[in-house]
């Protein structure tokens, strides 16, 4: 992997690989919220060629594609996948409160439900204009990726992302928040980027030591 993550796409990403050998565990395991099969695969193989997995884990052994799935869907599940509980995730003791996600208050629902599905003519998310969602902007992000994307090379799946600079900068953004994030969000699988960069993640209750905080 690239030791710095930046829009580009990295040309040590491995070649294209078929559908049934990259994805076929993920699709038979998931729980759909908004992306259908082929939006799904097709999501992953974009996310792997911005996180590419070669010696360490990229973007499809941390389930990148699963985080953003979740965040596009997230009110698919009651209460809504956007605020994690706490005070404490369980990793490191105390009482395991991450998963259980808290409540939206009206406001704080109208502001998400209008970010994540855009205004859509309802009145009450046009105050300040109409507002295209984060789901039409996918929709149309992988509409222009073709419907081939998942067939062709990866030197043309980098060509038709690099043509679309919206969409390749919110898909790197996302990407990145499920590659480094908290895995209760549904990305970082395993912790594994929070391995590969060598941190440890929430250590509350339990803190770092003396020894821990002061190493370089």
């Amino acid at each position: 992997m690239p030791g710095g993550l930046h829009p580009a796409i990295s040309s040590r990403t491995p070649h294209h690989r078929a559908l049934p050998e990259l994805f076929e565990r993920d699709l038979h395991s998931r729980v759909a919220r908004f992306f259908d099969e082929k939006q799904y695969a097709t999501v992953q193989a974009a996310c792997a060629r911005l996180i590419p997995t070669d010696q360490d884990p990229g973007a499809t052994e941390a389930g990148v594609v699963d985080f953003i799935d979740g965040f596009l869907g997230a009110f698919a599940s009651d209460p809504p996948l956007i605020w994690a509980g706490g005070p404490f995730s369980g990793r490191f003791g105390g009482d395991p409160r991450f998963g259980t996600f808290h409540r939206l208050n009206p406001r704080d629902e109208l502001a998400w439900r209008t970010r994540i599905e855009g205004s859509q003519g309802i009145a009450q998310r046009e105050r300040l204009g109409p507002v295209v969602g984060l789901q039409d902007r996918y929709r149309s992000g992988l509409a222009a990726l073709g419907e081939d994307f998942l067939e062709i090379s990866g030197d043309e799946q980098d060509r038709r992302l690099k043509a679309d600079a919206d969409f390749l900068s919110l898909l790197h953004e996302h990407a990145c928040e499920g590659m480094y994030g908290a895995p209760e969000y549904l990305g970082n699988r395993d912790q594994v980027g929070w391995r590969y960069i060598g941190f440890a993640g929430d250590v509350a209750p339990r803190g770092y030591t003396d020894d821990e905080v002061s190493q370089p």
